[in-house]
């Protein structure tokens, strides 16, 4: 009976152990799924396998800016954009990450379906900036910036790029538009 129990801990060990695939679809400070702060432009095809991968060349390759590359779903869907810290370097490693996808999500379920509220219950708020058309929220903890149309704003802040913001006048249900994280 004890030989019965015990081989029976051993296979339930083994089947709860084998299953430690990362989540693709985790994003913590410094990676998001299977990519880290130190994946380099070359890795890309290798670690989105069933993804298009999408590079554009600047017109002018000794203007030094970077070039943002694109992650889509074979589907046509778009997950990502990644931007390498050098422009056309394959050994460059990936600076900043904007997810567009929902499925992207933090350990604590924030996503581009959130809204301000949830970030705010979830994190503690580290800095709002106020430009153009959009206020952007930082999240220190998790080097991300969450990014919100001033459409979700009362009207009276929606104009007004000089007036600093504070976290009591963005609406709860302000939906993120997207989030970036940085490395």
């Amino acid at each position: 009976m004890k030989n019965t129990i015990l081989i029976l801990a051993i296979c339930l060990l083994l089947a709860t152990s084998c299953n430690n695939e990362p989540n693709p679809f985790l994003v913590e400070k410094n990676h998001i799924g299977l990519l880290t702060d130190s994946t380099q432009v070359r890795e890309l095809d290798a670690i989105f396998p069933n993804d298009s991968v999408v590079r554009y060349i600047a017109g002018d390759e000794f203007a030094g800016s970077v070039n943002t590359i694109e992650i889509f779903e074979k589907t046509g869907k778009k997950l990502l954009d990644l931007s390498p810290e050098e422009a056309l370097d394959s050994t460059s490693v990936i600076s900043s990450v904007r997810i567009m996808d929902e499925r992207y999500k933090t350990e604590k379920q924030i996503s581009t379906m959130s809204t301000f509220g949830d970030i705010k219950n979830a994190y503690k708020i580290s800095k709002i900036n106020n430009l153009i058309n959009a206020v952007v929220v930082s999240v220190d903890e998790i080097n991300a910036s969450f990014t919100i149309d001033k459409n979700e704003l009362p009207a009276s802040l929606r104009f007004d790029m000089d007036s600093s913001i504070d976290e009591i006048q963005i609406p709860e249900k302000a939906k993120i538009k997207y989030f970036f994280i940085h490395w």
